[in-house]
Parts: C-alpha cells; structure tokens; sequence
C-alpha cells in the first residue's frame, strides 16, 4: 500500500507522472492566503527512506504488467520537495533510478527559498541525477503583495535563484495567483510579474485564481478591514494584463478548479488568440455569474 498522507497536490500536467510521497505538508506554512495543508496535525514532515523505498517496490510491481507504459517522469509529492537537504535528493533519485531505471526526470514542488539552500554545484549535480521541470508558485513578482503575505521572498529572489536554475540546467514552471495583489492592484502586480517573466526562461505560466476560504489568515485580514478582495472581472483584467506585457516565448494556461474559464495557449503565438477570449469573458460574461463560480469552488 503506498504511503500518501492527506490530500495529495500535484499540476494537471503532472498526471501521468509516478506520484511519490517523500515529504508532507508545507516547511513555511505562513501564506496568509493558503488552506491546502490544514487536514494534517503537523507542519510538514520527511518520509522515512524505508517508506519510500517500499512505495517504488509496490510502484514497480504496479506497472510490471504494463509492458512498455512504465512512467518516464516521478513527481515528488509535498508543498516543497525540493527543500530537502543534496544528499537526501541524491539518496530519493538513487533509490528511484534503482527500482526504475528508465526514469528519464524527477520533479516537484518547489519554493524560491528552496533553491537558495543549495550550492550551484549541487543544482548541476542534482540536474544530472535527473531533477528536472521543477513547478515555483511564485505568485507574484508584486513585492508588496508578497510582503503582505508572508511568502517569505520577494521578485529579486524569484529573478535570481531562477537564473540559478537555469545555470544548472534545471527547467521550471510558474504558478501565477491571480487577485493575490488586492482590490485596486491586479494589474500592477500583473505588469510587474510579466517584468520579472520576461528576464527568465519558464516552461510554462500557470495562472490560479485566489479563491479565499474563512479558515485562511486572510480571511481574517479582510475581516479587519486590512486586505480587499478584487472583483471577478477585475481578476480577468488581471490576467488579460499578464498575458498581453509577456514578451517570452511560454505556455500559458489556466487548468485548475479556481479557474471559470479554462485555457492553453503558446505565446506569442496565440497571444491574440488569448487576449480575444479574454476580452470576450471580461465583456459578456457579468460579475454575479463569475461570482456564483468562485462561491461554488468550496474546496481546491
């Protein structure tokens, strides 16, 4: 039986990968935003080598009847795998190339703070043991959206210890959260994230939008009077906002449950493409509708 403790995260995109429990929980666990790891009675905490290496035995014995589907990728599950110290990153994907040893890539979750735990030395290193497509929910590149809510780093961070990665040859996707900067500054922090973008090299931009839940220290915030939420259409002038000051050539989509309107596009390519259906939400469909969603999405 694999060892998967509560609910388990992963990216659309990571669907077909091997999800493997090396961590549970969040090492931050400050966003004030965030709800997703309030079902454990911990913070966060490391899987034991042993339960690992059980898990890619029953993994390994799982697709054994699958000759010729065995997966190619393993998606680390956890807030942020990636914090793990190099020797236990390097003892993880030992252990898997052991039990699979056509496993082309491991990836995770992985926050900025991360990957300024790690010498460049070690990134290549990890590189070359198959660390690869990492997923950063940045957020923002808005620093004063950032402050406010705890994420602990700030856009210079996000430039830098991406540059890192791509150093080392590590490639890396961005989750984008869109109304994170506030009534009033969707589109600010938008120009400012899409400015901070166009200096890096992601694979892809996954936009979320904030879907704030009363068990969430923002809940609180906006309570007291100090945070406002933005409006539904306001969040899709936000996107539309990103989407247009990108000047990267990027995946851009909106996959997730926080999303209405679901979309994938190449940029440039479809940017105009992109820019129209947006236009075509922002115009014809109204805010109590956009509303109705956000108030029906009860759990991410």
């Amino acid at each position: 039986m694999m060892h998967y403790t509560g609910t388990i995260w992963r990216p659309p995109y990571e669907a077909s990968s091997l999800l493997l429990e090396v961590t549970a929980g969040c090492t931050h666990h400050r966003c004030k935003f965030c709800t997703l790891y309030t079902d454990l009675p911990f913070k966060f905490r490391m899987s034991p080598l042993e339960d690992i290496e059980a898990d890619l035995k029953e993994a390994q014995k799982m697709y054994r009847p699958f000759i010729g589907r065995k997966p190619a990728r393993t998606f680390l599950t956890g807030a942020n795998p990636f914090v793990l110290k190099y020797d236990r990153l390097m003892e993880i994907a030992e252990l898997i190339h052991k039990f699979f040893p056509r496993m082309e890539t491991i990836g995770s979750f992985a926050r900025v703070t991360d990957v300024t735990q790690k010498s460049d030395g070690e990134l290549t290193a990890l590189h070359e043991a198959g660390y690869d497509r990492l997923t950063i929910g940045i957020e923002t590149a808005d620093d004063e959206a950032l402050k406010f809510m705890n994420k602990g780093y700030f856009a210079a961070d996000i430039l830098e210890q991406c540059k890192r990665l791509e150093q080392a040859g590590i490639r890396y996707s961005f989750f984008y959260l869109t109304g994170i900067s506030g009534a009033g500054r969707g589109e600010i922090g938008a120009k400012a994230t899409a400015a901070v973008c166009n200096k890096l090299h992601p694979l892809l931009i996954g936009a979320n939008m904030l879907t704030i839940y009363p068990d969430s220290e923002l809940y609180q915030e906006i309570r007291h009077g100090n945070w406002k939420e933005e409006r539904e259409t306001e969040k899709y002038r936000e996107v539309r906002t990103l989407v247009e000051a990108l000047e990267i050539p990027v995946i851009f989509a909106a996959l997730g449950a926080s999303n209405a309107f679901q979309m994938q596009e190449t940029l440039p390519r479809d940017k105009e493409k992109l820019l129209a259906f947006l236009d075509n939400v922002i115009k014809n469909v109204g805010e109590d509708e956009l509303r109705r969603y956000r108030e029906s999405v009860r759990h991410l």
